[in-house]
């Protein structure tokens, strides 16, 4: 796929394997192909091995590295790590801070927030916490970063500080409605040194002709069944507010009373076939080269595919041929 042209690899981590060490593997296997973290969450790690985690990575792969950096949720969060899910915005934008001071390394590490401070203060520990530099020299001193976000406040900070946007279950079509002018909003705080910002966006990959190869979007029922449905409380649950924001405020509600009341299958069933359209690429070539063309108008930089080969194509066949289309 490297060969073929894919330009970006995301490597979730969830609450599976830990995505640093799969992606230090993925570094020793490529010589060309970025590679992000998609996502970090900000509550299971400290900032600063945050940042020295990108800072190894970035090394390893020779400046190819993306720190993706999100909140999770509460269910993850305070079930799975134990860690209280507390002010997910300052929190993201105070690590935002910190690594970009540890990669710099123009002074040793002070952080004075509402969420860390550095060194930590005597009358939180034995008081003889001092401020240091990073000991390796990071291979760059500014590192991509990406903020998976879904919320108006959360979003419009992601215009405002991040290098990069990774939002879930986008729809190009829709994408100005619902998150323009939060977008507008951080964009006009932004600091134009950063430059523009990137957005990462896309779906499941298939091109062909025929029901059998629009069918393959039924793969998304399940994933799209458990973040709707499953991924938080009622009144708790960022993508199903999202749905709504789409304007399936009906069937949002539906899909989480019968996740949440264990009724999964019934719930995959309940996801609208437009939804589920809207947020692939499956089709014929002609069809998928303008779901394409939505994704870059919509403001899309790097299309995230999800490759489904059919016949004798491979997962680097679709790769190449999309990379044609862009």
């Amino acid at each position: 796929m490297e060969k073929a042209g894919l330009d970006l690899v995301w490597v979730a981590e969830v609450y599976g394997f830990d995505s640093p060490s799969l992606m230090g593997y993925l570094s020793a296997l490529t010589e060309r192909v970025q590679i992000g973290s998609g996502i970090m969450n900000i509550y299971s790690r400290t900032p600063s091995l945050i940042a020295m985690t990108a800072a190894g990575i970035d090394a390893l792969s020779d400046g190819r590295f993306h720190l993706g950096l999100g909140a999770s949720g509460p269910q993850v969060i305070e079930g799975f790590y134990g860690v209280p899910y507390a002010n997910p915005l300052g929190r993201t934008r105070e690590i935002v801070d910190i690594c970009r001071k540890i990669w710099r390394r123009e002074a040793p590490l002070v952080h004075e927030g509402k969420n860390f401070t550095l060194p930590l203060p005597s009358d939180q520990g034995t008081g003889l916490g001092k401020a240091l530099k990073i000991l390796t020299h990071p291979v760059r001193n500014e590192i991509p970063i990406w903020i998976a976000s879904l919320g108006e406040k959360n979003v419009e900070m992601t215009a405002a500080i991040a290098d990069g946007w990774l939002p879930v279950f986008f729809i190009p079509e829709r994408a100005h409605e619902v998150w323009g002018a939060s977008l507008a909003a951080g964009r006009a705080k932004r600091d134009p040194s950063r430059g523009e910002l990137m957005i990462s966006a896309g779906g499941l990959l298939a091109i062909g002709e025929g029901d059998d190869v629009t069918a393959l979007r039924e793969f998304s029922r399940p994933m799209t069944a458990l973040y709707v449905g499953g991924m938080g409380a009622k009144g708790k649950n960022f993508y199903n507010e999202l749905m709504v924001r789409y304007g399936f405020e009906k069937e949002a509600a539906i899909i989480q009373d019968l996740y949440l009341s264990g009724k999964k299958k019934e719930a995959e069933a309940a996801i609208p076939d437009e939804f589920l359209e809207l947020t692939t690429l499956c089709g014929p070539a002609s069809y998928v080269k303008e779901r394409v063309a939505a994704f870059r108008e919509a403001g899309v930089t790097h299309l995230q595919v999800h490759p489904i080969p059919l016949g004798g194509q491979t997962s680097a066949s679709l790769i190449e041929a999309v990379k044609e289309m862009a």
